[in-house]
C-alpha cells in the first residue's frame, strides 16, 4: 500500500519537479531567440554584449536580460567550440544564476553550463569567480571556456600558485576568473595583510560558481586556511613557567593519560596564581580566570603536560641539543617533526635546551566563512541532494536536480556482501577478469590509496594490465580518466580521483589528437583528427556491445554522496553501463554498524566460502548507517563553524577597518578621536567622576600623560586652581595634545605626517590582531573544559572573545597614540650617525671572516652504511664506545638509549 506522501507526489509532483517545470517557459523563450542570434556576425555578438552591459548599467535587471544573454552565449559557444547547449544545460544555468546548486549527472556538460550565468553576471562589470578543485582544472577550463568569452567580447583570467603579482592582479580584473578555492581564500587573507590598496589582488566578492561544490564546501571545509609565521621570542616565559611545575603537589592537577590531557584543580590554580604574582608573570590582582590570562593558562597547562605526560627516552630523546620526537608505533626518531601550540617549547624548557620559536597564525579563515562573503553564490556537482540540509543551513543554497539530457540506461546492481575481505577481493578479481576478457572497460573504486595499490598488486599477479589512479598528479589523473572508457581498459581509482574529467566510451578524441600532434609536429591536424575519429567510432561500437563502462566499488564510503559520484561515472549521456558494490563484513562501515549481528545471521544460513548475500534490505540498512555518519559529520562541522563565526565577526570588523584606513586620504580625525579617548580614560581613572579634588591622583595623571601622550604639563598645579574640575583638566589636555601633534605635522610636513599615521595604524592593527588570534586559539583549547562545570563552552567562548576584542581595541588606541606622541624628525647629526652605522655594518658583512675561531674537535667518523632508523646497521659497539652516528657521545648516552 502506498503512503500518503507517495500518493501526493504522484498527483502534485515533487518540489524539485515544480522548480524544473517553472523554468521551461524561460528555456522556450531562449530557444525562440536562436534564429535571431544565429543571423548575427561575430562582431554583432560582441556588440550585443556591449548593448546588454549598457542596459544593465542603466538599471535593467539581470533577470530581464537573461533570455537574450543566454541566447548570445549559446551562439558564441556553438561558434567557438562547436557545442550547442542542450535545454537542460540552459536550465542548469538559470538555477545557478538564481543562487542554487544545480545537481547534474556526470557527462552532462557542467563546464559549459557555468558560462551562461558567468556571462550574465559579468555584465555588471563586477567580475565573476569560477571555483575548481585543482589548478589543472582551473587552467584547463579557463583555456577551454575562454574561447567562448572571447567570442562574446569578454576577458578571462586564471589564478594559480606562484603567479607574478602583475599576472594575478590582471586575472582578478578580468570579467571571468577561474581559480581554486585554496588560492581564492589565501589571496583574501593576503589582501588583508597588504599595506596599500594598490597592492591588493581581489576586487570584491560579487558572484562565485563553485564546481564540484560538495567537495569544496563540505569535504574540504573541515580544515581552515591558515597563513602562519614565526612568533616573537618567548623563551623567558617558557623557562619561568617551567620552574613552577616541579613544585606542584598531586592535589594540584589531574591527568588524563588516554587523551594526553592535564588540568589544574582549584587548589592548583590558587597555588599558581600566588607563584605567578610573585614572578611578575601575572599582574597583581589579575586571576587565572580572567580572559586576559588565557595565554598564560594555556602555556602553564602545556608546561604541566610536558612534565607529566611526555617522558624522556619514551616519547622523545635529546640529541645534539634538540628535542627529537619518537614515533610511538615504530619507535623511530621523527627528525624535523615538532609538537604544536607551544608544547614542543615547553619540553625544550623542561630539558634545558635552546628554545626554538613557535609558528603563530597571522591570518585564518574557514571555507564556509570565505564563501559566505559573496553577494551571490552558486554551485554545480553530480551529487548534492544527500547534503541539501547542510547547504541550506550554512550557505542558504537550495539544491535543484536538473533532468538528464537523455534517460539513464545504467544498471545498478544490489550490493554483494561477503563474510571476509579475502573472499570479497577474490570475487572482485574474478569479476574484473570476466569484464576484461569481453573488452568491457572497468573502473574500480577504492576508499584509500593503500587499497588501490593492494588491488593493483593482486591484478599484477593475475597478469591483468591496468592503470592505477590516485589523486596525486592532476594532469596525469585527467589523462588516465579520459582513457578509462577504452576497450578492455582496467582503471583502479580512489573514489574522488579524476573529478572534473569525463570518461567517454572508446576514449577521448581531443586528448588523442593532441598527443599525436605533439609526437608528430609535422602531421596534418585534419588528417590526424579524421583517422582518430574513425578509430574511435569503431572502438566505441565494440565498447557499447560489451555493455559500456562497468563501475565496480570495492567498499562503501561513509558518505552516500561519494558512492553516488563514483556510480555516476558510468552511463553518461544515455550510454549503457553498470555499477556494482562489493562489500565484506570486515569493511570499516560494516564493522562499525553491527556486522556481528549480520555475521550470526549469515552463519545460521549456512553460507559457503565465497558466497555473497544480495538483498535490497542490505542496501537500505547500509544507507541508514551512512546517513547516521553524515549527520554526525555535519554536526561536527556545524559546531566548528559556530566557534569560527565568533572570530569571523571580529575578522570582518578588523578587515573593514584596515580597508577604510587604506582608502582614507586623511586620518587626522581618526587619530585625534583615539587620542581624546585615551585622555578621557586617563582623567576618569585618576580623577574619578563625582570625587573631591583631595581624592584625585594628580601625580599619577601627570606620569601617565608623560608616558602615553609625551605631554609635560602642570596637571598638579591645574588641580590646585580655584573652580577647576575634571572637564576643565580634560579640555586642557585635549588642547595640549592637539598642539603637540600639530607641531609634529608642521615639522614633518602634512603629507609625511599622514603617511606616518597610516603606517602606524596599519602596523599596530596587524600586530594586535596577530596576538588576538593566538589568544583566541589558546582560549579555544582551554574553554572546552568548562563543560565539566556545567557551563556551555560556546557561550563562555563568545563572552570572553568579546571581552578580549574590546581589550584589543583599547590597546590599539593606546599603542597608536603613544607611538605618534613619541615620533619626531631626526636631527642632522642623528642622520649622519645612522648613515655611518649602516656603512660600517655593510663593510663588516663584505669583509672576509677572520680565522680566529678555535677549530672544533673532530667528530668520530660515522660507521659506513649507518642508518639511525635501522639498528642492524649500527655494528656492535660497547656501551662506553663512541656512538657510530658520529655525535661524539658515548653509545649508551646516544643511540644506545634506544637499542
Amino acid at each position: 500500500m502506498l503512503g500518503l506522501g507517495t500518493i501526493a507526489k504522484k498527483v502534485f509532483g515533487t518540489p524539485n519537479d515544480r522548480k524544473v517545470k517553472s523554468v521551461r517557459p524561460l528555456v522556450e523563450k531562449i530557444n525562440a531567440l536562436e534564429p535571431q542570434f544565429q543571423a548575427l556576425s561575430d562582431e554583432g555578438i560582441k556588440a550585443k554584449t556591449a548593448e546588454l552591459k549598457e542596459r544593465v548599467a542603466g538599471g535593467e535587471s539581470l533577470e530581464h536580460v537573461l533570455p537574450e544573454a543566454f541566447a548570445n552565449c549559446r551562439e558564441a559557444a556553438r561558434r567557438a567550440l562547436g557545442l550547442r547547449a542542450f535545454d537542460v544545460q540552459l536550465m542548469g544555468g538559470i538555477f545557478l544564476h538564481r543562487g542554487n546548486i544545480a545537481e547534474m549527472r556526470t557527462g552532462e556538460g557542467k563546464t559549459l553550463v557555468a558560462t551562461f550565468p558567468a556571462y550574465l553576471n559579468a555584465l555588471t562589470g563586477e567580475g565573476v569567480h569560477i571555483v575548481t578543485v585543482n589548478d589543472y582544472l582551473a587552467k584547463r577550463d579557463a583555456d577551454w571556456m575562454g574561447k567562448v568569452y572571447a567570442q562574446l567580447g569578454m576577458t578571462t583570467g586564471v589564478v594559480y600558485p606562484f603567479q607574478s603579482a602583475e599576472e594575478k592582479r590582471a586575472a582578478y580584473r578580468c570579467d571571468v576568473t577561474y581559480a581554486t578555492n585554496n588560492e581564492l581564500g589565501f589571496d583574501y587573507l593576503r589582501d588583508n595583510m597588504r599595506a596599500t590598496i594598490d597592492d591588493m589582488m581581489q576586487r570584491g566578492h560579487n558572484f562565485a560558481i563553485v564546481d564540484e561544490v560538495d567537495s569544496i564546501l563540505i569535504d574540504e571545509a573541515r580544515t581552515p586556511l591558515i597563513i602562519s609565521g614565526p612568533s616573537q621570542d618567548r623563551s623567558e616565559l617558557y623557562i619561568t613557567l617551567d620552574k613552577f611545575i616541579p613544585e606542584l603537589l598531586d592535589e594540584h592537577f589531574k591527568l588524563d593519560e588516554k587523551q594526553r590531557n592535564a588540568t589544574f584543580t582549584e587548589a592548583g590554580n590558587e597555588f599558581l596564581e600566588q607563584r605567578l604574582w610573585q614572578a611578575g608573570v601575572l599582574p597583581e590582582g589579575q586571576t587565572l580566570y580572567d580572559p586576559e590570562s588565557t595565554t598564560i593558562v594555556h602555556h602553564v597547562t602545556q608546561a604541566l603536560r610536558a612534565h607529566k605526560l611526555f617522558q624522556k627516552d619514551q616519547h622523545y630523546i635529546v640529541r645534539n641539543g634538540e628535542i627529537v620526537l619518537i614515533d610511538e608505533f615504530t619507535g623511530r626518531m621523527m627528525q624535523g617533526r615538532r609538537l604544536s601550540d607551544g608544547l614542543h617549547q615547553a619540553i625544550e624548557a623542561k630539558e634545558g635546551v635552546k628554545i626554538q620559536p613557535e609558528n603563530v597564525t597571522l591570518a585564518s579563515v574557514t571555507f564556509q566563512n570565505y564563501f559566505r562573503l559573496y553577494d551571490k553564490l552558486a554551485g554545480m556537482t553530480g551529487t548534492a541532494e544527500t547534503e541539501a540540509e547542510e547547504f541550506m543551513d550554512i550557505y542558504r543554497l537550495g539544491v535543484v536536480v536538473v533532468p538528464t539530457n537523455k534517460p539513464i540506461a545504467r544498471k545498478d546492481d544490489h550490493d554483494q556482501v561477503y563474510r571476509t575481505a579475502r573472499e570479497k577481493y577474490e570475487a572482485i578479481i574474478a569479476r574484473i577478469r570476466k569484464a576484461h576478457e569481453k573488452g568491457q572497460p572497468i573502473l574500480v573504486g577504492t576508499t584509500s590509496i593503500e587499497k588501490s595499490e593492494m588491488l593493483s598488486e593482486m591484478l599484477k599477479k593475475e597478469a591483468i594490465p591496468h592503470n592505477v589512479l590516485n589523486a596525486r598528479q592532476h594532469e596525469q589523473e585527467a589523462k588516465i580518466v579520459a582513457e578509462a572508457g577504452r576497450l578492455g581498459a582496467v582503471t583502479i581509482a580512489t573514489n574522488m580521483a579524476g573529478r572534473g574529467t569525463d570518461i567517454q566510451l572508446g576514449g577521448n578524441v581531443e586528448m588523442r589528437v593532441l598527443e599525436e600532434l605533439d609526437a608528430n609536429p609535422g602531421a596534418h591536424p585534419d588528417e590526424v583528427r579524421a583517422r582518430i575519429e574513425a578509430e574511435h567510432a569503431a572502438e566505441k561500437a565494440k565498447v557499447l556491445e560489451a555493455g559500456g563502462l562497468f563501475v565496480l566499488a570495492s567498499e562503501r564510503h561513509e558518505s552516500r554522496r561519494i558512492d553516488n559520484q563514483l556510480r555516476g561515472r558510468s552511463g553518461r549521456q544515455g550510454d549503457p553501463g553498470r555499477s556494482s558494490f562489493y562489500l565484506s563484513l570486515e569493511d570499516d562501515l560494516m564493522r562499525i554498524f553491527g556486522s556481528d549481528r549480520l555475521d550470526k545471521v549469515l552463519s545460521s544460513l549456512g553460507m559457503k566460502e565465497g558466497e555473497a548475500i544480495i538483498h535490497p534490505w542490505v542496501n537500505k540498512s547500509l544507507e541508514r548507517a551512512q546517513a547516521k555518519v553524515e549527520g554526525r559529520n555535519f554536526d561536527m562541522r556545524k559546531q566548528l563553524l559556530k566557534f569560527d563565526d565568533v572570530m569571523n565577526d571580529q575578522r570582518k570588523v578588523i578587515f573593514s577597518q584596515r580597508l577604510e584606513i587604506m582608502e582614507a586620504e586623511d586620518l587626522e580625525e581618526i587619530v585625534r578621536d583615539m587620542r581624546h579617548q585615551i585622555i578621557d580614560d586617563l582623567v576618569d581613572d585618576h580623577l574619578p567622576p563625582k570625587s573631591y579634588p583631595e581624592q584625585w591622583n594628580t601625580e599619577g595623571l601627570y606620569a601617565a600623560a608623560m608616558e602615553k601622550l609625551a605631554l609635560d604639563v602642570p596637571v598638579i598645579d591645574w588641580a590646585k586652581e580655584e573652580g577647576v574640575d575634571q572637564d576643565a583638566i580634560r579640555d586642557r589636555l585635549y588642547e595640549a595634545s592637539d598642539k603637540l601633534m600639530a607641531g609634529k605635522a608642521e615639522a614633518f610636513g602634512a603629507e609625511t605626517m599622514r603617511q606616518i599615521e597610516k603606517q602606524f595604524l596599519l602596523q599596530t592593527i596587524d600586530s594586535k590582531w596577530r596576538e588576538h588570534l593566538v589568544t583566541l586559539e589558546h582560549l579555544r583549547s582551554v574553554v572546552g573544559f568548562r563543560g565539566y562545570a556545567q557551563r556551555d563552552p560556546l557561550n563562555e567562548y563568545k563572552t570572553e572573545a568579546f571581552q578580549l576584542f574590546e581589550n584589543l581595541l583599547d590597546g590599539l588606541r593606546e599603542d597608536v597614540t603613544q607611538k605618534l606622541a613619541q615620533v619626531r624628525p631626526m636631527t642632522e647629526e642623528e642622520q649622519q650617525a645612522l648613515f655611518r652605522q649602516m656603512t660600517e655594518r655593510q663593510a663588516a658583512l663584505n669583509a672576509p671572516v677572520a680565522s680566529t675561531v678555535a677549530a672544533e674537535a673532530p667528530k668520530q667518523p660515522v660507521l659506513a652504511g649507518f642508518d639511525e632508523n635501522d639498528p642492524a646497521t649500527w655494528g656492535d659497539p660497547g656501551r662506553n664506545d663512541p656512538c657510530p652516528c658520529g655525535s661524539g657521545e658515548k653509545f649508551k648516552h646516544c643511540h644506545g638509549k634506544l637499542a
